[in-house]
């Protein structure tokens, strides 16, 4: 099949490299490439094992209102605050 293909330069650096090293036609690696990287790229990725967090009961707030910041620095630092 002959067709027309536009390559990044990143691509065709590493392509150009190989070919240069292989001493092969760039036909030659561009379609060992694509035999080694297509069947990747086809092939189904197993799922991630699902993560899930254990929740621990932390008690009720130790501070009333936390909007409240007078009553926040009175509980952590005493009623001497006040």
């Amino acid at each position: 099949m002959r067709t027309t293909l536009t390559l990044d330069d990143d691509v065709a650096k590493l392509l150009l490299r190989v070919q240069e090293s292989r001493r092969a036609s760039l036909k030659a690696v561009v379609n060992e490439a694509l035999r080694q990287g297509l069947p990747r790229m086809a092939s189904r990725t197993r799922p991630r094992q699902r993560f899930e967090t254990k929740s621990v009961d932390l008690g009720g707030c130790l501070v009333g209102n936390v909007d409240d910041v007078a009553e926040a620095l009175a509980v952590a630092e005493g009623e001497a605050f006040r």
